[in-house]
C-alpha cells in the first residue's frame, strides 16, 4: 500500500487524482490532503479518503475544517500554514507526492518532496520554471523520482527512451514537438481580443481547468512555461523545442528522431491518463478515461502559432534563452497580470505588455539558491503590480 500526499487537493488536478486513487483502494492510501482555503470541499474529501492530515493555508478555514471533522467523528488532524505543506511533503511515511498547487506557491513543498527523495508527480510547472537548476539538482542529489503530469510532458516522457533525461542527440532525438490547443481565441479576430472577458478566457474548448491556467492557455503563456519546463525535464535547448498548435488535443506531444521517425502519444483530453501513468509507473492501471475513438475524431490538424496573437510564447522563449532569474520574473509577472485580468483590473491584451516591461525593468542575474529565486519573484511581482496600478487603475 503506497502512501500519497496530495498538494492542491481541491483543484482540477487534485480532484482528478482522487478519482484515479478511488479506483485502486488496494494500491494507494491518502496520507495528506492540502488546500488554500476551500475547507468545505476538503472536508468532503477527508470524509471519503480519511487522510492522516489535512492542511490549509488559511487559518480561519483550518479552524472551520477542524470543527467539522470533530463533529463528524473523523480522526484526520488539521495543520495550518506553509511549513505544514512541507511537513506532509517530507513525511517519512509518504511514498509519493502529487505536486498540484498552482503557481509559485507550490515551489517550496514540491522542492521539499524532492529533497526528501520522494516520487514527485509534478503538475506544478512553476517549480521548474522558477528554479529549474535547483530543483533538478535536488532530484538528482537526493535520489528522488520526477514524473511529469502535464499531458504534454507526460506524452514526451512516454515517447522518449528511458524518459529522456539525458543528451538528446546521443539518444537519436532531433527535437521535441510540444502540442497546444490554441485555446478559445485561436481563430478570433485580433481586434476582438481587446474586449475579452474573464469568462470568455476561461472557456477552454477541450480541457476543464482552473481559472488561472485557463487564462494562461488562452494567452498561450501556459505553453511558454511548458517550453521552459521541457528544457529542464528533458535537457533540451530552446532550439530543440517547437510548439505546434493542434486544435483537437488528441496528440498530446511528439518526439522527432534523427531517422525521420516521429513518436506521438494520443488519447482523449483527460488529465486522469497522465495521472494514472505517473502513479503506477512503470506499470499501467485503469484511469477511468474512455477509449479514443479515431473514427469520431476523424481528422488531426496542425498549425504554427501566430506570435502576434500569442506574444507570450516569444516572451517565454526569450526568458529561457536569457536564463538566470528571467524565467522566475516571467512567471511572477504573468501571475500578477493574470490575477489583475481576472479581477477586471487589466485588459486581456495588456497581459503580455506587463510581462514584457517587467522583464525589461528587472535586472537579469544568476540564481543559485532558493532565496535568490524568491527574491526575484518578489521584485518582479512588485514591478508588475506598479505597472498595473499606474496605468490601468480605472480599467
Amino acid at each position: 500500500m503506497q502512501q500519497i500526499t496530495l498538494l492542491g487537493a481541491t483543484g482540477s488536478i487534485g480532484k482528478s487524482t482522487l478519482d484515479v486513487l478511488a479506483r485502486h483502494p488496494q494500491r494507494y492510501q491518502v496520507y495528506a490532503l492540502t488546500a488554500n482555503k476551500q475547507w468545505q470541499r476538503l472536508f468532503d474529501q477527508c470524509r471519503q479518503f480519511q487522510p492522516r492530515y489535512a492542511v490549509l493555508l488559511d487559518a480561519a478555514a483550518a479552524e472551520q475544517l477542524q470543527e467539522q471533522l470533530q463533529q463528524a467523528g473523523l480522526a484526520t488532524e488539521v495543520l495550518q500554514g506553509e511549513a505544514a505543506l512541507e511537513q506532509v511533503a517530507r513525511a517519512p511515511e509518504v511514498d509519493m507526492v502529487m505536486a498540484a498547487i498552482v503557481g509559485a506557491a507550490g515551489l517550496k513543498p514540491s522542492l521539499a518532496a524532492a529533497q526528501a527523495g520522494k516520487r514527485v508527480l509534478l503538475a506544478n510547472k512553476e517549480a521548474l520554471v522558477m528554479s529549474g537548476g535547483i530543483f533538478m539538482h535536488a532530484v538528482q542529489d537526493h535520489g528522488a523520482t520526477l514524473l511529469p503530469i502535464d499531458s504534454e510532458h507526460n506524452a514526451i516522457f512516454q515517447a522518449m527512451p528511458s524518459g529522456g533525461n539525458g543528451d538528446l542527440p546521443s539518444m537519436g532525438v532531433r527535437r521535441i514537438l510540444l502540442t497546444a490547443s490554441g485555446g478559445p481565441f485561436r481563430s478570433a479576430d485580433l481586434a476582438s481580443l481587446a474586449h475579452v472577458t474573464p469568462e470568455q478566457a476561461c472557456a477552454h474548448p477541450n480541457w476543464v481547468m482552473g481559472r488561472k491556467i485557463s487564462v494562461d492557455s488562452a494567452t498561450m503563456m501556459n505553453k511558454g512555461l511548458e517550453v521552459i519546463e521541457a528544457h529542464w525535464l528533458f535537457n533540451a535547448s530552446a532550439d530543440q523545442i517547437q510548439v505546434v498548435i493542434h486544435p483537437q488535443s488528441v496528440i498530446h506531444s511528439m518526439v522527432e528522431y534523427v531517422d525521420g521517425s516521429v513518436l506521438a502519444q494520443l488519447g482523449n483530453p483527460d488529465m486522469r491518463t497522465p495521472i494514472a501513468y505517473a502513479l503506477a509507473y512503470p506499470e499501467r492501471i485503469e484511469s477511468g478515461v474512455s477509449a479514443l475513438d479515431l473514427f469520431q475524431v476523424a481528422r488531426l490538424d496542425f498549425e504554427a502559432p501566430d506570435v502576434q496573437r500569442f506574444p507570450c510564447i516569444a516572451l517565454a522563449y526569450a526568458a529561457l534563452r536569457a536564463g538566470g532569474n528571467a524565467p522566475a520574473v516571467l512567471n511572477a509577472a504573468n501571475e500578477v497580470a493574470v490575477a489583475a485580468f481576472l479581477e477586471r483590473q487589466l485588459p486581456y491584451t495588456a497581459i503580455a505588455g506587463v510581462i514584457e516591461q517587467t522583464l525589461a525593468r528587472v535586472t537579469n542575474t544568476a540564481v543559485d539558491t532558493l532565496e535568490q529565486v524568491l527574491a526575484a519573484d518578489a521584485l518582479a511581482r512588485q514591478v508588475a503590480q506598479e505597472q498595473i496600478t499606474g496605468k490601468f487603475a480605472t480599467c
